[in-house]
């Protein structure tokens, strides 16, 4: 609208009309679309007030029901909660999106501001002071300054093991010459006129996803140390901060999709389906890179995805333009990938053995205990050539881990032909022969690894969170947890604690050029010179 208001009006009546017919038609789009929004945020405050009405009335049932499962629907709904807060938050604006520049209102005025309370007196504070860059002298006439005030704008802030609050000071100076004024800016904080520093941030992104500590928890631990963090304004900081953040995720995630080798896993995650009461199995998907093991010097990276199902067009979409070796387990969604040879599947030697490990527990079969045995010589190989370029691990496989191979399968073979077909063990030897092929491509490329352990590992951190909370609130809940996996996943796969690099990252980014977004990956900012 705003480039036809500033183009001239056409002369010839008819394409006046038409300019007109089309200025109206932007004008209902945009009116439809505005109300639309409103709807979605009024749906959204409604679904908040019944959650909290839901979570009211389990809270003070006493009796007929088990305490267990009691506990487990409050949390259920507490954390779909904390999703449809920060949904609310993120389209409205957090509580706290006026800024707290101490000099700028009046009393009066202060005292009808929102939802903001007073930083309490009790925290130590640190006062930062920001002078212009132009020094003693007036920037206009070259004059002299005398200070006459100044602003104070407070951030709460956090460091390992303390809260404080910092205090940025901004003198004003007026020029004794010409009374032009002169200030320095105020520094850019994560959070656009919002009052919690990067290290704040940090500290509630890794309690709740490290810590898997759910925001409500984190409002009552706050509230015992004074501080008013209400669950609504925490959800906001999330939803802030996964939004800043996304743009580095995004970034890790095309560096690790652009090696010669990925590792594919997923896990499933309850979801909470809105206004049904029950969970739907949604999944998350993660894709590491990590090139160390064959002697590559490319940083690793690990990039988590939510899906709300486990549908194989979901990695097929994500990997669609990946060419190199597919490290993953037999989920039949990845076949598509591997014809026309642009994705060369290699198995899981682990996912193998894990089936004769079942049966050795079940029932201590010891032909299970005779696979796994033949098996364990190739996990002991490929210790020893960890590490090494893909030729020297070629050829020390070829050389002893080839015959290995070869001789259980034949003894496979052999096996299956003299037990009961339907046996757990039967089974287990059929899924090994099935996946022969696959499981054999680290005998004809030496980049290829023997199992997907990589990609298991980064899978329990998430698997820890479901324990504790259960499920993700929301698809986009869901969406904010895979951003920030992402993240801390790959900090400390490239040496990092979390909180320290989610603390760098979140007080950089607003600032950086998204177009050189990659120097603030972990693996181009040090953690021992940052």
């Amino acid at each position: 609208m705003k480039q036809h208001a500033e183009s001239a009006p056409p002369e010839d009546p008819a394409a006046l009309m038409a300019m007109i017919a089309t200025l109206r038609g932007d004008l209902i789009v945009e009116r439809a679309a505005r109300r639309a929004a409103e709807l979605g945020l009024l749906a959204r405050t409604l679904e908040a007030e019944q959650l909290r009405v839901q979570i009211a009335r389990l809270r003070h049932e006493r009796f007929g029901r088990s305490s267990e499962r009691l506990a487990g629907e409050v949390e259920q709904l507490e954390l779909r909660l904390d999703e449809v807060l920060a949904d609310i938050a993120n389209t409205a604006g957090a509580d706290d999106a006026e800024d707290d520049t101490t000099s700028a209102r009046s009393p009066e005025e202060k005292a009808r501001r929102r939802g903001r309370k007073p930083l309490p007196e009790s925290l130590p504070r640190r006062d930062v002071e920001h002078t212009p860059a132009e020094g003693c002298a007036c920037s206009a006439c070259g004059g002299a300054l005398r200070k006459v005030g100044e602003d104070v704008t407070e951030i709460l802030e956090y460091r390992p093991g303390r809260f404080e609050v910092v205090r940025h000071v901004r003198p004003a100076f007026s020029c004794r010459i010409c009374e032009a004024m002169t200030q320095a800016p105020m520094p850019s904080l994560p959070i656009e006129r919002g009052r919690p520093g990067p290290g704040l941030l940090a500290h509630v992104l890794v309690s709740k996803y490290c810590d898997h500590l759910p925001l409500y928890r984190q409002a009552e631990i706050y509230a015992r140390d004074g501080l008013d963090l209400p669950r609504g304004l925490l959800a906001g900081w999330v939803g802030k901060s996964a939004e800043l953040a996304e743009p580095m995720a995004a970034f890790i995630g095309h560096h690790a999709l652009s090696g010669p080798r990925v590792h594919v896993d997923d896990t499933p995650m309850p979801m909470l389906s809105p206004g049904r009461g029950r969970t739907q199995t949604a999944r998350v998907w993660a894709y590491l890179r990590d090139d160390r093991p064959f002697g590559g010097r490319d940083p690793p990276a690990v990039f988590y995805e939510f899906t709300p199902d486990r549908k194989g067009e979901h990695p097929q979409r994500r990997l669609r333009d990946f060419r190199g070796i597919l490290q993953a387990d037999a989920y039949a969604g990845f076949n598509a990938l591997y014809e026309g040879g642009r994705v060369v599947e290699a198995a899981c030697w682990t996912h193998a053995r894990r089936y004769f490990h079942d049966e050795l527990l079940a029932n201590a079969s010891p032909l299970a205990r005779e696979a796994i045995e033949r098996m364990q010589p190739l996990f002991a190989i490929e210790a020893e050539i960890h590490g090494q370029v893909p030729e020297a691990r070629l050829a020390a496989r070829l050389a002893r881990s080839a015959p290995l191979m070869a001789d259980l399968h034949t003894w496979l073979e052999a096996t299956l032909r003299r037990i009961f077909g339907k046996s757990d063990l039967a089974k287990a030897i059929r899924y090994t022969l099935a996946q022969w092929n696959a499981l054999t491509t680290v005998l004809r490329d030496g980049r290829a690894c023997l199992h997907n352990n990589a990609a298991e590992r980064r899978m329990r951190p998430l698997a820890l969170g479901r324990k504790n909370y259960l499920f993700a609130g929301s698809p986009e809940g869901g969406r904010r947890a895979a951003i920030i996996y992402t993240l801390i996943g790959t900090a400390e796969m490239n040496g990092w604690d979390p909180q320290a690099y989610l603390r760098l990252l979140l007080d950089r980014i607003a600032d950086h050029p998204i177009n050189r977004i990659g120097e603030l990956a972990p693996w181009n900012l040090r953690p021992d010179t940052a």
